[in-house]
């Protein structure tokens, strides 16, 4: 089963790669459309900052059999970061290399550890493969998102409960 969640976000990195690549610097830095809304370096950068969180969630709750742990401030950190200062070409260059990195760690994961049970911020708890499974369908709907795609995958799951 690790595996397969490994194998779905090496997917989800060599079909979305390509596609980032043909958006220009123009395109990334051009305000969002709605006030408060991000620019689509900006809702790269959040997936680095999703990416950032989830690989301590996950060795975390693989090394000790559970993980409880705080949510994040999204809008500040993208803020802190400065996201829509960066080049284009930097970002996607950081988002294809964390997520081959954090796949890689995924795929070592041994398959009973997929079960522990994780709490994150308020939310009720969930497992290990739920959260794993759950970040690369977050990160499916912000790279819809940012590139303008008519159907955008919805998020989170309606389907599946935590």
């Amino acid at each position: 089963m690790a595996a397969k969640l490994a194998q779905y976000l090496r997917d989800t990195i060599t079909r979305e790669h390509a596609h980032l690549l043909a958006v220009s610097e123009e395109q990334a830095s051009r305000p969002a459309a709605k006030p408060g809304a991000w620019n689509a370096k900006q809702e790269l950068g959040h997936l680095l900052d999703s990416a950032a969180n989830n690989h301590q969630r996950f060795v975390r709750a693989t090394l000790h059999g559970s993980y409880e742990g705080p949510g994040y401030a999204q809008d500040e950190w993208v803020r802190l970061h400065g996201y829509d200062e960066v080049p284009w070409a930097t970002l996607i260059a950081l988002w294809r290399d964390y997520n081959l990195f954090l796949a890689r760690l995924v795929e070592r994961i041994p398959d009973e550890k997929l079960a522990t049970e994780c709490r994150v911020g308020a939310y009720p708890p969930l497992t290990l493969g739920f959260l794993i499974d759950d970040y690369v369908l977050h990160m499916q709907h912000h790279i819809d998102h940012l590139l303008g795609r008519e159907v955008v995958t919805q998020y989170p799951r309606p389907d599946v409960k935590m």
